[in-house]
């Protein structure tokens, strides 16, 4: 079992920056490939940004829509996955989620608000 605990959001203006951090337990973090994804009520959970486990290379993958803002990165040794956001924009105000994956098993953070608002 693998448990996810998300931090580093809040409200923060237009253009702005913030830095997610998730941190996992009760498993071997670096076999993982992490993620994170963001939800606005009414919508679709979609991946934002996600990275690939140590034995795959570490490869970052992200959505168009965050191209060149946001980076992900993780740091095995402190089993933790990271999404620094800068030049924020309104559109990007959702819950933002931590996810882990490996083969057919799928564990989700609770979830961190960002707010981006003048």
């Amino acid at each position: 079992q693998v448990q996810l605990v998300e931090s580093g959001g809040g409200l923060v203006q237009p253009g702005g920056s913030l830095r997610l951090s998730c941190v996992a337990s009760g498993s071997i973090f670096s076999f993982y490939t992490m993620g994170w994804y963001r939800q606005v009520p009414g919508k679709q959970r979609e991946l934002v940004a996600s990275i690939s486990s140590g034995i795959s290379g570490a490869i970052p993958n992200y959505d168009d829509s965050v191209k060149g803002r946001f980076t992900i990165a993780r740091d095995n040794a402190k089993n933790t996955v990271y999404l620094q956001m800068n030049s924020l924009k309104p559109e990007d105000t959702a819950v933002y989620y931590c996810n882990a994956r490996r083969q057919y098993d799928v564990y989700w953070g609770q979830g961190t608000q960002v707010f981006v608002s003048s």
